[in-house]
């Protein structure tokens, strides 16, 4: 059975005339006749009832002639999935992307796909930076969104957003009197860090800050993840540096306020793998991220 006898079965069943079928189908009789001749023998089924006036469905022809209309019409939608798919119009991306991105970047982008991209599926995967890293590399995610990445050959990354550290601060904190927060305010101040291991690129940036200005804070507890750190300072423990994104969260008990003469920020960089094949990658880099080719 091909597509082109059930092009042929559905033109006479719906004309019931072999003459005005084959004008249809922009061919001669004899060979409409002849497909319709090998779809029966296919099938082993009589679809139509012949005579020299009248054209009619048997009982097994008005049954097939509902299925080989859908078939014909998938047949249809899936050349043109094929296309849009070969054009990045159709797909899947699998994004990874850290916790942080995950207050305002990424459900904007989501957001935007969805408009513009409606037909390519964004599956999500919040990672923390170093494993991002290694996921992309070993080809388990298409596009990573995140802070540090990783030292391999063969990746490709563009910088999406360099935003300011603000501190976060509790109430009835003696920092709220500041209308931007010196790093010197916060010497011997109760400070909640993030965690070497877990948060290393904040530890890493904050310690050389803080450091670089001469102030020692009190450490009294140390966080992985920003929403865990926005919780201690909320409970009272004391001030913490985070991402201006971190806004986001709005935790009733905590106050932001902006660092002074600030030079401290994060990057967030959206990476891929330079050799890839898949079109929804280059569609989503292209039309969501909105990284154009001359600056991959």
């Amino acid at each position: 059975m091909e597509l082109r006898q059930l092009e042929c079965f559905v033109a006479v069943a719906e004309e019931l005339h072999f003459g005005r079928a084959a004008a249809r189908l922009c061919m001669t009789q004899p060979p409409l006749s002849r497909q319709i001749q090998l779809l029966e023998q296919s099938l082993g089924v009589t679809l139509l009832e012949r005579s020299s006036r009248v054209v009619t469905l048997t009982s097994a022809g008005r049954n097939f002639l509902r299925d080989a209309r859908h078939l014909l019409a998938y047949s249809v939608r899936a050349a043109s999935t094929a296309r849009r798919a070969s054009g990045g119009e159709a797909g899947h991306v699998t994004l990874g992307f850290t916790a942080v991105a995950a207050y305002r970047l990424v459900p904007d982008w989501v957001m935007k796909a969805g408009k513009i991209l409606p037909d390519v599926a964004i599956d999500l995967r919040e990672r923390v930076s170093t494993d991002l890293g290694r996921l992309l590399v070993a080809g388990e995610l298409d596009a990573i969104l995140a802070r540090h990445l990783p030292r391999q050959d063969g990746l490709a990354h563009h910088l999406i957003q360099r935003e300011p550290m603000v501190v976060a601060i509790p109430r009835r904190s003696p920092l709220l009197a500041h209308k931007a927060v010196p790093l010197r305010a916060l010497h011997r101040q109760p400070f909640v860090a993030y965690a070497p291991s877990e948060g290393k690129y904040f530890y890493d940036r904050i310690a050389a800050a803080l450091t670089l200005a001469g102030v020692e804070p009190d450490y009294v507890q140390y966080a992985g993840q920003t929403h865990t750190l926005l919780g201690l300072v909320r409970a009272g423990l004391g001030a913490g540096l985070v991402p201006e994104s971190a806004r986001e969260l709005r935790l009733d008990g905590v106050s932001f306020l902006p660092l002074a003469q600030n030079r401290l920020h994060a990057e967030l960089y959206l990476a891929w793998r330079e050799r890839h094949d898949n079109p929804a990658l280059d569609a989503f880099i292209s039309r969501v991220a909105e990284i154009p080719a001359t600056r991959r």
